[in-house]
């Protein structure tokens, strides 16, 4: 379900971030769904639970879960959550975009290259 490569440059907290944000976007994680106790990941993964709390309140932060005192954290509907990821990541192809237009790259070289052909 979750992976951690201690070769990626990224910490470790954000690979763990990543993986179940995109388990949640794709549905592999429903809303609703309960995820494993901070413990229990931990102990799964072999590392410090404080990495997996630091991952899951960054993941409630941006909308994508929610902690219920008592109960655990549970997958949030994502409509809100998967907006503002849109946007932030629109905001990133666009810096991108204009990077590239400064070295050269064209409109129609941008255009086949989201056509993925």
């Amino acid at each position: 379900m979750i992976s951690v490569n201690f070769r990626d440059p990224r910490p470790i907290y954000e690979q763990i971030k990543d993986n179940l944000r995109r388990l949640i976007v794709s549905d592999v994680l429903p809303a609703d769904s309960k995820l494993p106790s901070v413990r229990e990941m931990a102990s799964e993964l072999a590392i410090n639970p404080s990495t997996i709390q630091r991952a899951y309140r960054e993941l409630e932060a941006e909308g994508y879960i929610c902690s219920v005192p008592g109960k655990g954290s549970f997958v949030c509907a994502t409509d809100d959550a998967d907006r503002a990821r849109q946007a932030e990541l629109l905001g990133k192809f666009d810096e991108l975009v204009t990077e590239l237009g400064y070295i050269g790259v064209n409109k129609p070289m941008l255009i086949e290259r989201l056509k993925g052909d």
